[in-house]
């Protein structure tokens, strides 16, 4: 687990293959926060992105584009495609991957005030202290 995401409750899984629709399968809130992406084939699981949706304003209040991050997840621009709900099965036969897991966290609510964006970024800190790179599918950050 990501420590940096474990105070925050209001959260979920699901795992995506290519067979499925990723409209279905993804149970992602309408909130704002993080969300994590695993390659799982065999036993091996590796992060290969990390990213995020909602900015805070300097009022601190929260500015949320519709749909939050189940949309951000299935209808974010990736791999030049439009919507992930095409790129990401597509990417997945070009590098033989079997099966997503897609972890995310509400990181901003009533209950926590976790600026999206700069959890994101302490998580892709912390793999890139340890792997001195970003995970694969993050292109930048």
């Amino acid at each position: 687990m990501y420590k940096e995401l474990e105070k925050f409750k209001n959260s979920n899984s699901f795992t995506f293959t290519i067979e499925d629709s990723l409209e279905e399968v993804c149970n992602a809130s309408e909130g704002s926060g993080v969300f994590v992406v695993n390659a799982i084939t065999g036993d091996e699981k590796e992060l290969i992105m990390v990213g995020s949706t909602g900015t805070v304003q300097n009022d601190g209040s929260l500015k949320s584009k519709n749909g939050g991050l189940y949309d951000k997840i299935v209808n974010g621009h990736q791999f030049a495609k439009t919507g992930r709900k095409y790129s990401w099965p597509a990417q997945m036969k070009i590098e033989n991957i079997e099966r997503l897991e897609v972890l995310w966290f509400e990181t901003f609510n009533e209950d926590n005030k976790g600026i999206p964006t700069a959890v994101e970024g302490q998580v892709l800190q912390n793999y890139l202290d340890a792997n001195g790179k970003l995970p694969r599918w993050n292109v930048a950050f």
